[in-house]
């Protein structure tokens, strides 16, 4: 398989929208559900079990082992997180089993491709109006990514209904030891993301703003205010 060109690249403050965890900092949702401290120690230790970034820090992972995850570093479970739990069907550029660290350079580009998967998500349960909150993350990178932004060859990579390309793509990228890939927004005109393949290369990871997404009944695309300030 042809493979795109490599750039280097060099952009800070890339912008990655997670959806926030309304939990004080340092408590587990488990805590809500255990009944006494009996039942909490068997949560947990069901959790370290089948947790995939668990893990995947342990070596136990098949796609990602614990050699390229990040340690020591600020947010680094929230770097691990993005690698070790994919989506069950995969993303643009990553498959079921190994995740991407997915990012924008714009972060109009990040509140439209949330805002798209967000609206399929709450059509498929029959939830017309919603409102959910998402953290963002900023981050720099220097690396050398292969990058189909201005290369003909690969349009399929970026059809708006299907992954099959850029999936198939994203292996043969992985097989040849790729860093990540830089691409044209499908969900916004203009718009440039970034599909990053290794933890470490996911830079001065800190915390942006909170935004608000609402949905009305009515249909459309979501209202998006700015929550300040948000919580660290």
């Amino acid at each position: 398989m042809r493979l795109p060109p490599v750039h280097a690249i060099r952009r800070s403050g890339t912008h990655r929208l997670v959806p926030s965890r309304q939990l004080p900092a340092g408590e587990s949702v488990l805590t809500r559900i255990a009944g006494d401290d009996r039942h909490l120690r068997a949560l947990f230790e069901l959790d370290a079990a089948t947790n995939e970034r668990l893990l995947a820090e342990r070596g136990r992972a098949l796609a990602i082992g614990p050699e390229e995850l990040v340690a020591a570093v600020p947010h680094a479970a929230v770097i691990n997180a993005a690698f070790c739990h994919p989506h069950p069907l995969g993303a643009r550029f990553s498959g079921p089993d190994r995740g991407a660290w997915y990012a924008a350079f714009e972060v109009e580009t990040s509140q439209a491709e949330v805002a798209f998967h967000k609206g399929i998500e709450l059509a498929e349960i029959g939830s017309p109006s919603e409102s959910v909150t998402y953290d963002e993350y900023l981050a720099d990178f220097k690396a050398d990514l292969h990058d189909i932004r201005d290369t003909r060859g690969f349009r399929a990579c970026l059809d708006p209904g299907s992954y099959v390309a850029s999936q198939t793509l994203a292996a043969a990228l992985l097989l040849a030891g790729s860093l990540g890939v830089v691409y044209p927004s499908v969900r916004r005109a203009g718009g440039t993301c970034v599909a990053c393949f290794r933890p470490a290369l996911v830079t001065h990871v800190r915390p942006g703003v909170r935004w608000r997404f609402s949905w009305a009944s009515g249909g459309g695309p979501p209202i998006v205010v700015r929550e300040q300030p948000r919580p660290r």
